[in-house]
């Protein structure tokens, strides 16, 4: 199966916001968590998971924080806030609204 960026570039930020329910992270663990959930046929760039990061962010729907890391660098952590839960809720039903409509009509 060859999934194209452009079908999944519009649910980057759901994508991440999924990641981050089940608890906080940082960047490198996202997209290896992201990686390996599809089997190494998608990865986010850097600059488009960093950038969407600073989007959230900005909107209110993660928060980020310095990891208190004993020994290597110190890591920037993301936690989803109740506003993003709530996009996320929201984006996954309009998500299997889509899919049931794209099944009927392909």
């Amino acid at each position: 199966m060859n999934i194209t960026s452009e079908l999944l570039r519009g649910h980057t930020e759901t994508i991440i916001l999924r990641q981050l329910l089940d608890k906080d992270s940082y960047g490198y663990e996202i997209n290896k968590a992201i990686q390996e959930k599809t089997n190494n046929q998608y990865e986010l760039k850097e600059a488009t998971l960093y950038s969407a990061f600073r989007r959230l962010e900005t909107a209110g729907l993660i928060l980020s924080y310095w990891g208190d890391e004993q020994t290597g660098a110190r890591r920037r952590y993301y936690a989803i806030t109740t506003e993003g839960r709530n996009l996320y809720s929201q984006n996954r039903k309009d998500w299997e609204d889509a899919k049931t409509l794209i099944e009927t009509l392909i």
